[in-house]
């Protein structure tokens, strides 16, 4: 029973961390070029189905994480809410999938580089370690939630995945403590408005967004 319980474990990890935050087969997690923000990004944040374990307030969650990218140059790129078949961005909700956190999806519209964002918000579908924990704390789930938005809304403008685990853009494919990844912001709040000002960025995060989007943030 040890040794199927410890080989259990080492599969759904491993599911979790060849899955976490990665791009679907077919698609890349790296867009060719940056998004074209000379005008207003548009963005389209949908509602989620019941089944995909998606919570009413989570469309506020993908609405921060948006703006937390938007504030790391200065000025900070402009945002507009746009109808969902020509916005630059769209965030769906979905069921869970073999252990994924979230996927992007790059697209063109106009002839301008678009990207459609897939978020798998059911916690209890992430693997044991994560679900106890975010079932006994709300926070935790909506940090989990949240940090998986900034993530992928990351590999919308144009970042690939890191090596550095400080970094919001790191894979897990390259290891590491899962539930201590998200608990490190976790920490930062007391309540779930603190989720909009505590950043989730490290140096990293922010160097490689200002070499694609110029200017120096504040």
């Amino acid at each position: 029973m040890g040794k199927e319980l410890r080989a259990l474990r080492l599969l759904s990890l491993l599911a979790i961390a060849v899955g976490m935050l990665a791009a679907p087969t077919g698609a890349s997690a790296q867009p060719a070029r940056r998004l074209d923000v000379s005008q207003p990004l548009t963005y389209f944040i949908a509602e989620g189905p019941a089944r995909s374990g998606m919570e009413a307030a989570d469309r506020t969650l993908a609405r921060w994480a948006l703006e937390a990218w938007a504030r790391l140059v200065d000025p900070p790129l402009r945002l507009v809410p746009g109808p969902e078949a020509t916005a630059a961005i769209r965030v769906y909700w979905v069921g869970a999938a073999g252990g994924l956190y979230g996927e992007m999806r790059g697209r063109i519209v106009g002839g301008r580089l678009a990207a459609d964002v897939f978020v798998h918000p059911d916690t209890e579908s992430l693997g044991a370690d994560i679900a106890v924990v975010a079932r006994r704390d709300a926070l935790f789930r909506d940090a989990i939630v949240y940090l998986t938005c900034v993530h992928e809304l990351g590999h919308a403008f144009g970042l690939g995945h890191t090596r550095a685990f400080a970094d919001i853009m790191y894979s897990f494919q390259y290891g590491g403590d899962f539930v201590a990844y998200f608990k490190r912001f976790r920490d930062k709040l007391e309540r779930r408005e603190d989720i909009r000002e505590a950043s989730p960025f490290s140096y990293g995060d922010t160097a490689a967004f200002r070499a694609l989007y110029g200017g120096s943030g504040g």
